[in-house]
Formats: structure tokens, C-alpha cells, sequence
């Protein structure tokens, strides 16, 4: 049985639709990658999913339980990180696991603590106010307060933002280990590196969800081609931008990558371009970061779309 095997997951807020008709499946032990822009329902989707919101459409099941109907028990077995921090600041480290504890009712409650911050290493911190901790330090704590009930799936709303990248290191070791002892995985990320990282991923945009499976079969499942040119002029950028079959054009230092979604459009106008000027351009490997520009630029913003309707800006 899976993890989370949801379909149609569908979430209104007022007129306009934030989660349309999303569908995942996620299994035991699995690390499974959510990304998007802001304001693409990831949130939304984590919250149906862990039961504190209830769906507007659609159906499934999260650890055996009902979404529609048994938020409750969902809500036990599921650990959820949100994006801020969100545990007493003028608490120690050892006061809020303490706190954590409590709310769930964990016999040996002093012996669980004490092994959670050996586990986390934070055991020689345990007297420090978490509102002296750096980012690094309060993401650990925020995690140790999420699994110390030994939950069964785990979620992640961009638990990263704001850390060094040594910290988020430490922090997806951490992940991997924990997954590799059974915990299920899921979380939404703007990193490229770190959805690298995942199992699985899932991009959503604007409700919708667009893609999903290994990073290599997204990434072949795009269907783009890359040239990349290397020491190009940077006065050359503004025309490669109008050529026939140019989707995107990125400077990386001295070197340009150029992409496209017809690939024999795209070769045709670089071949001419490289007669003209006699800048070689050679096939790259298209990245992930290509394909997710590529979705964010095909797919339709329902705030737009809510706007014009209202005749209204942004909410």
C-alpha cells in the first residue's frame, strides 16, 4: 500500500481554484521532490495531504487513512515542517522538545527528549534560547520537533530557505538517513541541487500538476535541446533572444546557454548565426533548472486569470 495515493486533489478559495485536480502517489521510504513557483499551491497540496485542510475535490488516502474523513489520524502519524519557525524562541532547545513531548503524550518523556537531541546533535546546545540560534541551528530543532513522535511520513514546506549551504548539506544527510530507516519523504524546494537529491519529483504550477517521476525522466520527458557557446560576446545575447527556436538564453560567466523546444528550429538559427559571426555553439546537456523555466514559461497564472475576472490586481 502506499504512502499517499491521492487523485484529483482540488482546493477553492473563493472563485478561484489554488490546487486543480492534483493526483500523486508517494511510497514507503521514498524522498519525493515538490517544486514550483510561489503561489503555486504547494503549500495547499502539503496541507490537504496532512490533514489541515480538507479537499474540495477529490479523493485518497494518506497512511490508510481517508483525506476526506480522518484528518484526525492523519494528523498523528504525519511530521510537518512549515517554512517559518515556528517553536518558542524564548524556550531552550531541551524546553521545546520538552513542550513537543507533552502534546503528544509520549511515555518516558524525559529519555525520548534526551535521545532526540543526541540524534539531531544538539544535545550540547540543549540550554541555548532558540531565538539565539542561527538558521542553520533552528532548522535542526524545528526537525527534531517533527519526527520526535516517530512519524510515519514526513513533510517539508522549504525547509531550507534561508541556511547556509553546509547546513542544508548537513540537513538532506540527515534526510537520506532517516529515509533509508523507513520514514517517507516529502518536500517542496526552490534548489535545484536539492531536488537533485529526491527520489521522485513533482512540479505543479499555478494549481496544476505538470510533470512527475526520476529528474532524468523529466528532464527527457521536456523534450528540449541546448547549444551552449563558450566566450560569446555579451552584446550577442539580445539577438539570440529573437531567433526562431530560442526559448531561453542564460549567461553563465563567459559562456552562453541557449534552449529551445524545436530542436531542429533551434540548430537551423544557430547555424546561421555561427556563419555570420563564426561563434561555435556545441550540444549541452539540457538541466533541470532549463525544464522548470520552461514549464514556468508554457504555463497559465490563475491569479492572472482571477484578476482580469475581478478586474482586480494582485491578492
Amino acid at each position: 500500500m502506499s504512502i499517499v495515493a491521492v487523485e484529483g486533489l482540488t482546493k477553492r478559495f473563493g472563485d478561484r481554484t489554488v490546487v486543480d485536480r492534483v493526483s500523486m502517489t508517494i511510497e514507503r521510504g521514498e524522498i519525493v521532490g515538490f517544486l514550483g513557483p510561489n503561489g503555486s499551491g504547494k503549500t495547499t497540496t502539503i496541507r490537504m495531504i496532512c490533514g489541515l485542510l480538507t479537499p474540495d475535490g477529490g479523493s485518497g488516502s494518506v497512511l490508510g487513512h481517508d483525506v476526506l474523513t480522518e484528518s484526525r489520524e492523519i494528523k498523528r502519524r504525519v511530521g510537518y515542517m512549515t517554512q517559518k519557525f515556528s517553536l518558542y524562541e524564548d524556550l531552550t532547545i531541551e524546553e521545546n522538545l520538552d513542550f513537543v513531548a507533552r502534546l503528544y503524550e509520549m511515555p518516558a518523556r524525559r529519555d525520548l527528549v534526551a535521545e532526540t537531541l543526541e540524534t539531531l546533535g544538539l544535545t550540547s546546545r540543549r540550554r541555548q534560547l532558540a531565538g539565539t540560534l542561527s538558521g542553520g541551528w533552528k532548522q535542526r530543532l524545528a526537525l527534531a520537533a517533527c519526527i520526535m513522535h516517530r512519524p510515519d511520513l514526513l513533510l517539508l514546506d522549504e525547509p531550507t530557505a534561508g541556511v547556509d549551504p553546509k547546513a542544508r548539506r548537513e540537513f538532506w544527510d540527515e534526510i537520506h538517513r532517516l529515509a533509508a530507516g523507513g520514514l517517507t519523504v516529502l518536500v517542496s524546494t526552490h534548489y535545484m541541487d536539492e531536488a537533485e537529491r529526491c527520489h521522485r519529483i513533482n512540479y505543479i504550477s499555478y494549481g496544476r500538476l505538470l510533470a512527475c517521476g526520476t529528474v532524468d525522466e523529466v528532464v527527457a520527458g521536456a523534450g528540449l535541446t541546448t547549444f551552449v557557446a563558450r566566450e560569446a560576446p555579451p552584446e550577442l545575447v539580445a539577438r539570440i533572444e529573437g531567433l526562431p527556436g530560442v526559448d531561453q538564453v542564460a549567461p553563465f560567466g563567459s559562456t552562453l546557454h541557449v534552449v529551445g523546444a524545436d530542436g531542429d528550429r533551434l540548430a537551423a538559427s544557430l547555424a546561421a548565426l555561427t556563419a555570420e559571426t563564426g561563434l561555435a555553439f556545441h550540444r549541452g546537456e539540457t538541466s533541470l533548472e532549463d525544464v522548470f523555466i520552461q514549464f514556468m514559461a508554457r504555463a497559465d497564472d490563475n491569479m492572472k486569470a482571477d484578476a482580469k475576472a475581478t478586474g482586480g490586481g494582485e491578492r
